[in-house]
């Protein structure tokens, strides 16, 4: 996300936005449990001096959310939100790790950029680079389901 602002001013604005939304769908009968939530994780900007950890983010974001996102709802699909791949995956792999006993919905990607971009990268639309850019695609979204399971680790990005 661009601009220079804090995690923690990041923190407060998606959460007065979740908070809105949810009571916008909750005035409007909306059924909780079948929706999936497609929010973004909570992050400093691109230009913010001060960038967070892995775990700070993980800690900010599943924060954030137990203070708004109400347990009825199933799933949460977070937005890579201009991430590299491998980061956005560290970042929700350290969600499930910190957080998966106390969090009341999965966590996981909306599987877009965090697990496209690589591939697209990699293919850039030539028939030669279709094989490479397939290997790509599989190796992010084996990635990404360590990820959601926990299980990532960086050393998974050198195989």
């Amino acid at each position: 996300m661009d601009g220079e602002h804090t995690l923690e001013r990041c923190g407060e604005a998606t959460e007065e936005v979740l908070q809105t939304v949810f009571n916008q769908l909750y005035a409007q009968r909306v059924t909780l449990e079948g929706m999936i939530l497609k929010p973004n994780m909570v992050l400093p900007g691109l230009t913010c001096p001060q960038q967070a950890a892995v775990d700070e983010v993980a800690d900010a974001t599943v924060k954030c959310l137990l203070r708004a996102v109400p347990a009825a709802v199933p799933g949460i699909a977070f937005l890579s939100g201009g991430q590299s791949a491998e980061l956005a995956s560290a970042r929700l792999n350290a969600m499930n790790v910190r957080f998966r006993s106390r969090g009341p919905w999965a966590l996981a990607f909306s599987f877009a950029r965090a697990i496209q971009q690589p591939a697209l990268e990699v293919w850039r639309g030539e028939k030669g680079n279709v094989l490479a850019a397939q290997q790509a695609l599989y190796h992010r979204a084996r990635c990404n389901q360590a990820a959601r399971r926990g299980e990532y680790n960086a050393a998974m990005e050198k195989t």
